[in-house]
Order: C-alpha cells, then structure tokens, then sequence
C-alpha cells in the first residue's frame, strides 16, 4: 500500500503561478534560492545528461538585458507594446533564473526528451519557488527565440535554448483562480 502525502498533494492540487508583474522585491537571496535550486536539477533525466544549466540574473544584469531586449524590438522593427512587453519582462524583475537547454550528444537518449527534461526542470523551479513561500512565474516570448539576443546577452551556445525565464519574487496580491482542463474531455481510459 502506498504511503500518501497529503501536504505535497493539496499544494500541488492548489498551486498557482503568480503573475510576474504582481511580483515585488525582495527576492530569494543565493541562500535561499540555492535549496530552489536543488529542487529543480532533482527533475526526470533520462540517462543522467544534465542537459539544462541555470543562469541567475540579478540587478544591473537585469537592467542590462531591459535595455537590450527594447533595443533589439527595435532595431527588427516590432510592434512597440511586442518590444516593450521583452523589455518589461526584466525591468519588472527582481530575480530570474533563465533555464538553458543545453542537450548533449547521446546515442541513448534522444533530444526530445532531453528537451522534455528541461521542461521538468522549469516547473521543478516554479513549484520549488512557491512551495517555499515565493511568488513566481514561468515566462518565455519572443525575446527568447530571438538568436542574437539569447547568444549575444545570455551567452548561449548555437545548441542552447531557453526553457523559460523563471521570475521570482515576493507575492504582492493573490491571483484569482483560473478555469481548469475538463478532465473527462481529455482522459481516456483503456483496459484492454
């Protein structure tokens, strides 16, 4: 017989992301945030490849890279409320963790789940954040397609994608609930 947690169920039955733009300071310190961490590279990964890395932005990197996303909305001639819209994702920010993933060479194991695992790794963060009293909220956009922006500011590798932009922050006001899947419209059930 299994043995149940109901503390971990009824958190993840009720958990909520929180708006970035509803997020204020402060943020989780590297003592706090190392323990997030922790919890996140603990995710599903087939053959132990690690193929994710975290890049903690903080302060004036966040300044930088607003600077840099308005810039380059601009210069590929976006609509202004698209370029303000990535620049505003790390102007509002007090800490984003950026989930790189970095796949690696493997006859076993093919990119797809390795891309599947650096997903699990972005939701592994944002539950860990929450559960540890945060708000946070998982984020990409446009700004995270953009090749020259991602390699020139972040320093990614040609390989290297954004998983997402994960924001954390303290939560300012409670979101409301949302509309959730109609599970019998979606699960089907096969016994034989």
């Amino acid at each position: 017989m299994p043995t149940p947690n109901p503390a971990a169920m009824e958190f993840l039955l009720s958990r909520r992301s929180r708006p970035a733009k509803t997020l204020a300071g402060p943020a989780p310190d590297r003592a706090a945030l190392m323990p997030i961490l922790t919890a996140a590279a603990r995710s599903p990964d087939h053959g132990k490849l690690e193929p994710w890395r975290f890049v903690v932005l903080e302060g004036a990197a966040l300044e930088r890279l607003a600077a840099a996303a308005l810039a380059r909305g601009e210069a590929l001639g976006l609509d202004p409320d698209v370029a303000a819209k990535g620049q505003k994702q790390f102007a509002d920010s007090h800490l984003c963790v950026a989930v790189i993933e970095s796949p690696k060479q493997s006859p076993k194991i093919p990119a797809i789940e390795q891309t599947y695992s650096a997903g699990a790794v972005c939701l592994g963060l944002l539950n860990a954040a929450l559960a540890s009293g945060w708000g946070a909220n998982w984020l990409t956009g446009w700004i995270a397609e953009d090749r020259p922006f991602v390699e020139d500011e972040l320093g990614l590798a040609p390989h290297e994608r954004i998983a997402g932009f994960l924001h954390l922050g303290t939560e300012t006001s409670a979101p409301p609930e949302r509309p959730r899947p109609d599970l019998d419209a979606i699960t089907e059930w096969v016994s034989q």
